[in-house]
């Protein structure tokens, strides 16, 4: 009995190291990735098209944010009958909800630290683009308002996401499984043109 429970708990434990190193590694690349691409896109656009470039970037993290909420508070139950009725989405479902962990991990972690720390250097590009474009007496205060307008909307903006995923964690939770079937429909699509 000692030695099963030992055997688990180092099996476990071993899971845990391997979840994150991916989860580094992941991040690292990812991150850098979108970093570089974010940044070449609003140095070439721009002022409108930079601020609606932030915009996406901080409406992601929330989105994320939302759905990593929305999976840590569902119930499983509802969707087994779902999958029984052979309803879009509900088996993705619920490997999310028994992945809850996981899935609340990437979505509220890796891919909300990754919009944070974007949408903060997208804000120092904007407000590099403001002060070249008009004069200011003090421009490290467009820089301030910047940062502070993009911090304000984040954390508003997820806010208002949690309550929204705690009260319907179910429908979000099922937009997200078919959001996951669609994109395996499509996969499997792309797939048999290859083959042929």
């Amino acid at each position: 009995m000692g030695k099963s429970d030992s055997t688990s708990s180092k099996r476990e434990s071993k899971k845990t190291v391997r979840w994150v190193i991916t989860i580094f590694v992941i991040t690292l690349f990812v991150s850098g990735a979108i970093s570089l691409l974010s940044e070449e896109l609003l140095s070439r656009s721009g002022m409108a098209a930079a601020f609606i470039i932030l915009f996406v970037i901080v409406l992601v993290g929330i989105l994320f944010d939302v759905v990593g909420v929305a999976v840590t508070s569902a119930d499983e139950r509802p969707f087994h009958s779902m999958a029984a009725r052979k309803v879009s989405g509900a088996q993705e479902a619920i490997g999310l909800l028994r992945n809850a962990e996981r899935v609340g991990s990437i979505c509220n972690d890796v891919v909300g630290d990754i919009c944070g720390v974007i949408s903060g250097s997208a804000s120092a590009v904007i407000a590099s683009k403001i002060i070249s474009h008009f004069t200011f007496s003090w421009p490290n205060v467009v820089s301030l308002l910047m940062s502070a307008l993009v911090a304000a909307t984040t954390v508003g903006g997820k806010a208002i996401g949690k309550t929204y995923a705690i009260k319907s964690c179910t429908s979000i939770v099922h937009w997200a499984g078919r959001a996951i079937s669609v994109w395996h429909g499509f996969l499997g699509l792309f797939r048999k043109k290859r083959k042929r």
